[in-house]
């Protein structure tokens, strides 16, 4: 389906539970592209990795005696 950039790849995952070779949507350079639960996974991730980087800076912060709070 090149007319939107689209194709079918063979992915060896799981899925629902069940390891399988399955047929995957993937771009024209062949990325697959992320089922609905594997991009919440991957935003939850990214989440996660902010709140670390965010607790990280509030930390310095207080060691130098600054409130995080106040500088907002």
């Amino acid at each position: 389906m090149s007319q939107v950039g689209l194709g079918l790849t063979i992915w060896h995952g799981i899925f629902e539970g069940k390891e399988y070779d399955w047929l995957r949507w993937c771009d024209d350079s062949g990325n697959i592209l992320l089922t609905g639960d594997e991009r919440a996974e991957q935003e939850k991730q990214r989440a996660e990795q902010e709140k670390q980087r965010a607790d990280r800076l509030a930390e310095i912060l207080r060691e130098r005696g600054i409130s995080p709070d106040e500088i907002l």
